[in-house]
């Protein structure tokens, strides 16, 4: 099963809802053809809702931290919304989970952006 994205608009902030794999390949292109779109769009508050993703590679893995770069780069910030506990589990182990800012509820999340 392929990613599949949406995108959806709450205060100001873009709140990308993401389903399925995002692995080496079609998932990972997504993700980051999609996070370029926004901040070509100027859109540089954004939210990956990954509670619909089952499963993340290396390479997703990836391109979640190319994503957090891209973004922070050109001033914006990027923030990770309802981890499965594959994902968190994930996060954890390599350590990325200080790195990205980890929300469990969509409401405070959208209030975290500055």
């Amino acid at each position: 099963m392929s990613m599949k994205t949406n995108t959806r608009q709450v205060d100001g902030v873009t709140i990308m809802d993401c389903s399925g794999r995002i692995t080496l390949g079609e998932g990972s292109v997504i993700l980051r053809d999609a996070v370029r779109d926004l901040l070509a769009k100027n859109q540089k508050k954004i939210l990956l809702n990954l509670g619909e993703v089952t499963y993340i590679d290396s390479s997703g893995i990836g391109e979640l931290v190319s994503a957090f770069t891209t973004v922070r780069n050109q001033g914006g910030e990027l923030k990770l919304l309802n981890l499965t506990k594959k994902v968190h589990d994930l996060l954890q182990i390599t350590k990325l989970y200080t790195v990205f800012d980890v929300k469990e509820e969509e409401a405070s999340a959208i209030k975290a952006f500055k």
